[in-house]
């Protein structure tokens, strides 16, 4: 109510203002014809006729009538030079401030709701820089300054910043009519004040600030390369440390466009995920999952059987798929994509040389305009006493530790409740060992909702994991007994035997080795980047899980995109890396993924949603293969069809939610879901069904009503 009688207020002032032929008051010719009245009114009554004035003046202003520009003028001829360009000054910032209020109060929760995710960089902007983009638009006579008052409201700049910055910026024009504005007598149109020529100087008025923002960074810049010589030319365009995904992709973009680059790898082609991490994790899944599926052949209308099988085969297989995936990495086949492969350790010795130790001993130093640095991340292994000398693997090392053995580890414990340590723990379960979980927080997949991590602990435990949330490790011990690990639960401490024990507690970016200290790049617990992934030096960036902030295969191709591009363009075009949307998967089974908010993030972000569900115990194809559990989920803008994320828990998760990732990237609404054919029957059906279920909860009752009557009526 409050806002709906502002707006009538508004509206009538307006209104009221055409409507009593007001605006003629407020033309030059009027102005001119009454200058000698209003100049004994002056001198008669000096602090009531400016004040009148002022009041008039910032009306005008606030409601945006025309005639602003007239009364500018008017106050340098009724008033003079100084006393004139005080009144105008206040009056207008004042106006201008109320116009901004307004706006602000009327409209911006509304257009933020409505297009906020649309706004999200230009309120970001705003946030970091708005008082010099403000500033440069108050010089420029040539926008409207109404239509600033109004489009700044909508942003989040603060008041008081407005207000001021307004102030200071229309100080240059408002001088210039005021003085014009004493020679009132002799103006005959406005034509004569606003030349082209004086546009054209508060034009380069206004793009001043700017410039002087790029000679800013160009000295900022400067300095810090002060203490650096710069070679006169470069051997390459581009250097790459490291060939995990973010380097090959970043290399991969470098050749495709023609430019010279030389890619360094210490270890294994491929990185972590060919090596260590997504590749042989997916092969053992898959053999684990085909162990599950005999043993439970009695839900297939088979029997149930004990497989028979050999651990040592399982991990062949799994060194067999990574041999075959390897040469999709290889340096055979990204030297014949016009990359130079090096194998060797890579220093950055200035921000234009890298200095590689290669694998033979040479030294080599290569003069490179751009340096991509994709080092990875390693296992991160905790502090605990005893623990070096706990015989520990690590989902890098375990692969080849475990090659060896005939049978599963019979006890086995792993530390850590993330993606990494529920996909080990149940693969090795279904495999035949005895798994204890330890997880220090109150809950496993913590990033997820609760009832996601509820779901997968009893999934695990399903499969025979035992899960012990709350559990601290306080340290490893060896002695008569054997290998353990003790644990403390609500004060109470424990003792678990293990034959093998695997920290799965996360992973720390590799930040030692590659020249960063030397070169005062800062780092904390990943190099510190910014919107570009440029670091302290604009031609070296970071991409991967060196630089956060996912540590995901797809999310370091993703940035390997932007740092390499970038890199190689960058004093042309520069493009900020967009993180908003980014899909995950955890690959138990059934798998668990998501993309955008879950409900806890919402809640803590205070982001009102809906939530759809979809049930796959009611969906055909997961009925018939025997994958009837699980959910999706969908989080909506309340009233709209507009996705703020999903979480699908269920067979083939991962693959489902492509769809999702799709409709969010280019603001597709659950509608546009429904509407789409899906095969019958298959899993991605649910998609289109949960969007169903948010139709039918969004169903217009009223013109359904309207329907069944019509149809009563049509039946006689």
């Amino acid at each position: 109510m409050k806002k709906l009688l502002i707006v009538v207020v508004i509206i009538s002032a307006v209104f009221g203002f055409f409507a009593f032929d007001l605006n003629h008051l407020l033309t030059l010719e009027n102005i001119k014809a009454r200058q000698a009245e209003f100049l004994l009114w002056r001198d008669k009554a000096p602090f009531m006729v400016s004040l009148g004035f002022f009041a008039i003046y910032v009306m005008v202003t606030a409601l945006s009538l025309p005639g602003a520009t007239i009364m500018t003028l008017a106050g340098g001829g009724f008033f003079g030079l100084v006393w004139g360009f005080v009144i105008i000054s206040f009056a207008s910032s004042i106006g201008a401030t109320l116009a901004f209020l307004a706006a602000r109060y009327l409209l911006r929760d509304w257009v933020q709701k409505r297009f906020g995710d649309r706004l999200q960089a230009i309120n970001k902007g705003v946030e970091r820089e708005g008082s010099l983009y403000l500033f440069s638009l108050r010089l420029v006579p040539i926008f409207p300054f109404f239509l600033i008052n109004i489009l700044m409201g909508l942003t989040p700049i603060k008041t008081f910043t407005y207000y001021w910055v307004s102030q200071v910026g229309m100080l240059a024009g408002t001088l210039v009519f005021i003085n014009a504005g004493t020679q009132l007598a002799k103006i005959d149109s406005l034509q004569g004040i606003v030349s082209p020529g004086l546009l054209l100087s508060f034009t380069l008025l206004g793009v001043f600030p700017l410039i002087a923002k790029k000679i800013n960074q160009w000295l900022v810049q400067r300095r810090i390369y002060s203490k650096w010589t710069k070679p006169k030319k470069f051997d390459r365009n581009l250097v790459v440390i490291g060939a995990g995904a973010a380097g090959l992709v970043s290399s991969y973009i470098a050749a495709a466009v023609k430019a010279k680059v030389t890619l360094v790898e210490a270890h294994k082609m491929g990185g972590d995920c060919l090596n260590f991490g997504c590749v042989p994790s997916k092969a053992l899944i898959k053999s684990a999952k085909v162990v599950y599926h005999i043993k439970n052949g009695g839900s297939y209308g088979l029997e149930d059987a004990e497989p028979r099988f050999s651990f040592k085969k399982v991990m062949e297989r799994v060194h067999r798929v990574i041999a075959t995936v390897e040469p999709h990495d290889s340096i055979e086949r990204y030297t014949g994509l016009g990359v130079e492969v090096l194998k060797g350790y890579a220093k950055v010795v200035d921000p234009w040389t890298v200095e590689v130790v290669l694998d033979n001993g040479e030294k080599r130093r290569l003069t490179t305009r751009s340096i991509i640095i994709a080092a990875g991340a390693r296992p991160f292994i905790p502090p605990l006493p005893g623990i070096e000398d706990s015989g520990y693997l690590t989902s890098d090392s375990l692969w080849d530790a475990l090659r060896s053995y005939e049978e599963a580890p019979k006890r086995l414990v792993i530390l850590g409740g993330g993606p990494i340590g529920c996909e080990l723990s149940q693969c090795f379960a279904r495999l035949g060992s005895q798994v204890t979980q330890v997880e220090r927080g109150a809950r496993i997949m913590a990033r997820e909702d609760v009832e996601v991590s509820a779901y997968a602990r009893a999934t695990l435990e399903k499969d025979g994991v035992t899960v012990l949330t709350e559990h601290g490790a306080v340290r490893c011990v060896s002695d008569n007994q054997g290998r353990a690990i003790v644990v403390v639960h609500q004060g109470v401490e424990r003792r678990i035997a293990y034959d093998v024990l695997i920290c799965a507690v996360g992973r720390s970016a590799r930040l030692t080795g590659y020249g960063l200290e030397e070169l005062s790049i800062v780092t904390d617990r990943t190099v510190a980047t910014g919107d570009y992934l440029e670091t302290l030096y604009p031609n070296i960036y970071a991409a991967g899980d060196v630089a956060g902030p996912y540590q995901f295969t797809h999310v370091a191709a993703h940035q390997a995109w932007y740092a390499a591009v970038n890199a190689l363009f960058g004093e042309w075009k520069k493009f900020k890396v967009d993180y908003s949307v980014i899909p995950w998967t955890t690959f138990i089974d059934p798998e668990v993924a998501r993309v955008g908010l879950n409900e806890q993030e919402a809640k803590a972000k205070s982001i009102p949603y809906e939530v759809t569900r979809f049930g796959l115990n009611d969906l055909d194809r997961a009925i018939a293969d025997g994958a009837a559990y699980g959910f999706v989920k969908i989080l909506t803008v309340p009233g709209k069809d507009r996705i703020l994320g999903v979480t699908i828990v269920g067979e083939h998760g991962g693959d489902l939610l492509a769809e999702f990732v799709l409709a969010m990237k280019h603001k597709l609404g659950l509608n546009k879901i429904l509407g789409t054919i899906h095969t019958y029957p298959t899993l991605s059906e649910a998609n289109k069904y949960a969007a169903g279920e948010w139709k039918r909860a969004h169903a217009p009752a009223r013109i359904l009503a309207l329907m069944e009557k019509y149809h009563t009526w049509k039946r006689g």
